[in-house]
């Protein structure tokens, strides 16, 4: 069977949180780039701290308040350090799967009063359309059999673990509430089912 991802390259990352290393993967079919960070011995059989994280521009690079995204991917490369090994996956799969101007779009639909699932809908797009089985490829190729798993996703859990991931641990990651991103954040838990203290 082809794999769906082809390893390109591995450099060295220094970062607030520590040097990683930075692996390279490119999508076969599509040419679509992913990459991960990974920091100390992630190869034994003890479950390595994990974040499967997929891309959010707004919130990863400009600081967006609409989403919980920026302080998650900080929290986790924080983790990370302070566990002094782990993984952290950063698929390229912005807005849920729909691409960085249909998420524009959505979030104009928001300014309006829709909430995150319903903008999604009005625009005919689906609700979530990323996938998470190709963690399952980069995390093989990093010798990486189990994993504890940084999120408040059920159904990430759910689709890992089907998968072939050995989820040994669900780990909650709560950070980056603001007055900004409530709403999203409870319609997260009330419609996705996401795991929140709210």
């Amino acid at each position: 069977m082809n794999k769906p991802l082809k390893f390109v390259a591995a450099c060295r990352l220094p970062t607030e949180w520590g040097v990683f290393t930075l692996h390279g993967f490119e999508e076969v079919r599509s040419g679509q780039e992913h990459v991960a960070l990974s920091m100390g011995d992630i190869g034994s059989d003890a479950p390595v701290l994990a974040r499967v994280h997929s891309e959010c521009l707004t919130g990863d690079a400009l600081f967006s308040q609409k989403c919980d995204c920026g302080p998650q991917l900080q929290a986790a490369m924080q983790a990370v350090q302070q566990a002094g090994r782990g993984v952290i996956v950063y698929l390229r799969q912005e807005g849920r799967g729909i691409g960085l101007i249909n998420k524009i779009r959505a979030y104009q639909l928001q300014d309006q009063g829709l909430d995150t699932v319903e903008a999604n809908v009005a625009l005919g797009l689906p609700v979530d359309a990323r996938d998470f089985t190709l963690a399952k490829h980069i995390f093989d190729h990093l010798g990486v059999r189990s994993v504890k798993l940084l999120t408040n996703n059920p159904q990430k859990v759910q689709v890992l673990a089907d998968a072939g991931i050995n989820v040994a641990e669900h780990v909650p990651l709560h950070v980056g509430e603001n007055p900004e991103n409530e709403r999203y954040l409870h319609t997260k838990a009330e419609k996705l089912g996401h795991w929140f203290d709210i």
